[in-house]
């Protein structure tokens, strides 16, 4: 079922249903992050490993504290300074979550979606929302409600019809349940951001670090082969490639295979990323070379996803 009304996918959360709802990022698959019952059910949809965590959102940032068993100044400041908005704070776990949500971590990822459909439907539903994205496990992110209704079908309750998501790349993840800020997820509040407001650069994220969504080696594929041709480099594109690439890459540019413009800088390289990998999986070419943005910002986000995609191609082993 598909809508425009937040109160229908409200009461389908509430009854311990599951709910397709837009984000700035990409649409996630909602259930009551306090029924286990529900989150069984939301991660068997999804085929998601059980000690995969998911991210809690909240309708408002006073919420937090609640979810959280520490909420330090840190967390408090980079909430003012990006909440709502496509940032997590990964923090120790509170009493109010289900254990199926935390996949074992003991850490709870928190973050307040920038849309307000988003935020209508967790006020209405009364209760934190835990919410991967609306897809198979490891497969491309959806970014408008007909991609939930590919994947899923009826395996969801209610697919709540926001239109396309702005952002269009997953939230960045900071940890701060160690001595210093770690990100675990470039998104598009960039490391320089979180530097700004913290006044001391975030670690990246090291080996061993509290698993986190989207964090796989491999991840957000499209059933082609992707290739990433780095620094522009597409001296063996052949025609049987779809190819993804920014708009000064394309001027000029004659190839006789399927083409897919994914816009002038990284912001709307981002928000386009997840549809054209789409189209370009259904073009009919034998596999995808995708051309990346410069890096910086949101940029790092998206060389991020594209790495993860071409190691989850089918032909992955072979090309390394």
């Amino acid at each position: 079922m598909i809508t425009r009304d937040p109160e229908i996918a409200a009461a389908a959360i509430r009854t311990g249903g599951l709910a397709a709802v837009p984000t700035e990022t990409v649409y996630g698959l909602a259930a009551d992050a306090a029924n286990p019952d529900a989150l069984r059910r939301l991660y068997a949809v999804k085929g998601r490993p059980a000690d995969h965590p998911s991210i809690v959102h909240l309708a408002d940032s006073a919420d937090a504290p609640g979810w959280a068993a520490a909420w330090p100044a840190e967390a408090q400041a980079l909430a003012d300074a990006f909440w709502p908005g496509p940032l997590t704070l990964v923090l120790p776990a509170g009493e109010r979550a289900a254990a199926e949500a935390l996949g074992g971590t003991g850490t709870i990822g928190l973050r307040v979606p920038d849309h307000a459909l988003a935020r209508a439907v967790i006020a209405a539903a009364g209760t934190g929302v835990a919410a991967p994205s609306a897809n198979r496990f490891g497969r491309v992110s959806p970014t408008n409600a007909q991609h939930v209704a590919d994947d899923l079908g009826a395996d969801v309750d209610v697919i709540l019809d926001g239109g396309p998501c702005r952002v269009g790349v997953e939230s960045t993840i900071v940890d701060l349940t160690g001595p210093a800020p770690r990100i675990l997820r470039p998104g598009a509040v960039s490391a320089a951001m979180v530097a700004a407001v913290l006044a001391r650069a975030p670690d990246g994220a090291p080996t061993g670090a509290p698993r986190a969504p989207g964090t796989l080696a491999a991840h957000y594929a499209p059933r082609l082969p992707v290739v990433v041709a780095d620094d522009g480099a597409l001296s063996d594109l052949g025609a049987g490639d779809a190819l993804i690439a920014p708009a000064p890459v394309l001027r000029g540019l004659h190839h006789p295979g399927p083409v897919f413009d994914a816009g002038a800088d990284a912001e709307a390289y981002a928000a386009r990323l997840y549809a054209l990998l789409r189209a370009a999986d259904g073009s009919g070419a034998r596999r995808i070379v995708a051309v990346p943005p410069p890096g910086g910002g949101v940029g790092d986000a998206v060389r991020d996803r594209l790495r993860r995609a071409a190691a989850g191609s089918p032909d992955a082993d072979e090309r390394t």
